[in-house]
């Protein structure tokens, strides 16, 4: 029977049969799997809290422990950076917090009316009762949802809807649907659920506060947003910083009290308009982080760089070779295109410090904070 040898990025163990690699889900290292079905279980193997664990594509890892997804992770970001960018990782480190009712952001799909998350590769709606990653405001706006949905009036042809809530207030925006949707639906909403109609919410993070709008982008983890910005503003020094993918300013703000000069990059347009009010004293630019980076001439002491799971990419990462700033903190939702750019920067810059932050726990997706010295 094939044997499970290790976990991979993607959230499968796997095996090998008769020389072929096989892929194999919600499975754990050493156990022994034939057909798709489990044969000889691991000692380490819990039973999901969840109970549409497998069925719904959104969580991989349920089956194992806190402590064991933790060091899975770790394992495979080392391994990953081997792998695609020829790094020997330093020790790699570990930013955690609570592994469950961590989301402050949801998305629902429907099917005639009926709400749920979709299955594993697939489009099959799956019914849900609730998700225990949501936070405890995000659990209270599904059941309401589930309510509404009861009533005649119900618009059927309802495909998507996000739910964002700082636990004070809930907005809730339609992201997809077959015909627009009334006015008197959301006014529905507002009455059930506060804050629903609001323009943008006000989320506050150790003391600051947020502006985000509907369709900017912030830290879905609600334990982990400040703890993320201390580690990786750690260390950071100089005159002049640069904070790349910007988004609505969570890493420019603290940086306009360290830094005298601050300039904030972002191409989304409203969360520009977000950043402007949450960071004044940032110098907000729309653009591209290449199209802003192509005629600098003069490095700043300081890059924060927070791209999106595509990386740096290859004209950003040539930028910054040329460029030379004394230090870049990169934080990457995606271990390949991280070991990507990083076996491009290495030929100028050290990596001083790698910290692995669980902010999706219970699945396989891994952030990662990588501090960079210039050689």
């Amino acid at each position: 029977m094939p044997l499970i040898e290790k976990l991979v990025y993607g959230g499968d163990g796997l095996a090998r049969v008769n020389g072929e690699v096989k892929f194999v889900p919600y499975s754990l290292p050493g156990e022994e799997w034939e057909d798709g079905k489990l044969q000889i279980a691991s000692r380490d193997r819990i039973v999901a809290p969840c109970p549409v664990y497998t069925k719904c594509g959104g969580c991989h890892y349920q089956h194992m422990g806190y402590d064991r997804q933790l060091t899975e992770k770790v394992g495979i970001l080392a391994e990953t950076l081997g792998r695609i960018g020829k790094i020997t990782a330093p020790e790699i480190g570990t930013l955690a917090g609570e592994p469950w009712g961590y989301r402050n952001r949801i998305q629902l799909h429907y099917d005639q009316g009926k709400p749920g998350f979709h299955a594993a590769g697939s489009r099959k709606l799956v019914p849900i009762d609730g998700c225990p990653l949501g936070s405890p405001a995000l659990e209270k706006g599904i059941q309401v949802m589930k309510e509404m949905r009861r009533d005649p009036h119900f618009p059927r042809f309802l495909e998507e809807v996000e739910l964002f809530s700082n636990e004070t207030h809930t907005l809730v925006n339609v992201l997809k649907t077959a015909r627009p949707v009334s006015r008197s639906f959301f006014d529905w909403c507002a009455r059930l659920i506060p804050g629903a109609t609001m323009s943008a919410l006000k989320y506050p993070v150790a003391g600051d506060e947020f502006q985000v709008s509907h369709k900017s982008f912030f830290q879905v983890n609600r334990f982990l947003v400040d703890p993320l910005r201390q580690l990786a503003l750690a260390g950071a020094e100089g005159r002049t910083a640069l904070d790349l993918y910007a988004g609505v300013g969570l890493f420019s703000l603290p940086l306009t009290r360290t830094f005298e000069q601050v300039t904030a990059v972002e191409v989304v347009r409203s969360a520009v308009t977000d950043l402007a009010v949450n960071a004044p004293q940032a110098k907000a630019v729309q653009l591209t982080t290449e199209d802003y980076l192509a005629p600098l001439e003069e490095a700043p002491d300081f890059i924060l760089a927070d791209p999106p799971r595509a990386g740096l990419g290859k004209r950003a990462v040539e930028h910054l070779v040329r460029l030379k700033a004394p230090q870049i903190t990169i934080v990457s939702c995606d271990p390949a295109t991280l070991a990507r750019d990083l076996a491009a920067l290495g030929a100028i810059y050290a990596i001083d410090k790698m910290t692995m932050v669980d902010l999706f726990p219970q699945t396989y997706h891994i952030e990662t904070v990588t501090r960079l010295t210039l050689r």
